[in-house]
């Protein structure tokens, strides 16, 4: 699997990560067998959030499974988030960071989280609580690492005038059919094409200037929460077509060429998987050692309804 030194930190990490949002319904030994499986294949980094599951409890199932598991501790990376509140309101205060990580730590059978991201953006964030949350981790030594989620630019830039730590991370939203932070790119400054709207201040470029590693999430969704667009021939018919077309010219499945698309970037963007199926997870990681070419890149931005001028 492809794999990436990341900026600004001592990680080196997979460009595939593995999200366990969905573990909660699984027997332990199916979630054992779900980490292993990732591991094998190149995976060494895994992403949780306090509130998947509800109160820890995917953390706690994973940090069951590790303990079970032949893995050590020094060989992953794990990272968590922390900020949304029972997925009712946002909390980037001091006091919450500070509990919600210790809760976190507990769960995860962990003395230390390699990365630290705050959940999406607090419109009541006061930058010197998360300046004073993250000092007091990293001097404690729980926090090795810090990002964020969802955030842009300027909203980085507003932590930034407190936070000293370096923002290492941002996990957005991206798949072929969902790529505004590359799309509007492409046609900057075109009049009455919807495509050219900057919904995120030039995110993907500040974030290759700033050494930012971008996560994406939901790689293989259409747009917001609305399906998955692999298989979806009656959405987009020329997009699968050529998603089948491609994966039997590089020798790898649909999953894989989808996972291609964002790896293939120069950014070396991780992309987020959030299956419990450890042959997608496989299906994955063979696609992030694919490289595409520049027109099979160009030919599935296109095929997925984006203008290319």
């Amino acid at each position: 699997m492809k794999s990436y030194d990341l900026p600004q930190t001592s990680l080196h990490a997979s460009s595939i990560i593995l999200g366990l949002m969905r573990i909660l319904k699984l027997e332990d030994e199916e979630i054992r067998r779900l980490v292993e499986s990732a591991f094998d294949v190149g995976v060494t980094m895994f992403d949780h959030a306090d509130v998947y599951g509800g109160g820890h409890n995917c953390e706690r199932r994973f940090g069951d499974a590790m303990a079970s598991s032949s893995i050590k501790r020094e060989d992953v990376i794990i990272q968590t988030k922390v900020g949304l509140v029972g997925g009712v309101y946002y909390d980037l205060s001091t006091d919450h960071i500070l509990q919600a990580v210790d809760e976190s730590l507990t769960a995860l059978r962990t003395d230390y989280l390699d990365s630290l991201v705050l959940h999406r953006p607090d419109a009541l964030v006061e930058p010197e609580e998360v300046a004073a949350a993250f000092d007091v981790l990293e001097s404690a030594g729980k926090v090795r690492n810090f990002g964020v989620s969802n955030c842009s630019p300027g909203q980085i830039a507003l932590l930034k005038t407190a936070v000293k730590q370096p923002i290492v991370f941002n996990q957005v939203q991206l798949s072929i059919t969902h790529a505004p932070i590359i799309a509007a790119g492409l046609t900057v400054n075109m009049a009455n094409l919807e495509q050219s709207n900057d919904r995120d201040n030039g995110l993907l470029d500040y974030s290759r200037t700033a050494g930012i590693t971008l996560q994406a999430w939901s790689p293989f969704q259409k747009g917001y929460l609305n399906g998955v667009f692999l298989g979806d021939r009656e959405a987009y018919p020329d997009l699968n077509d050529l998603i089948d077309e491609l994966a039997a010219e590089y020798g790898v499945t649909p999953i894989g060429i989808a996972t291609a698309w964002i790896t293939r970037h120069p950014a070396n963007i991780q992309v987020i998987l959030g299956t419990t199926n450890p042959g997608r997870v496989a299906e994955a990681a063979a696609g992030s050692d694919i490289v595409l070419s520049r027109e099979h890149w160009y030919r599935l931005f296109k095929a997925a309804g984006h203008t290319l001028p």
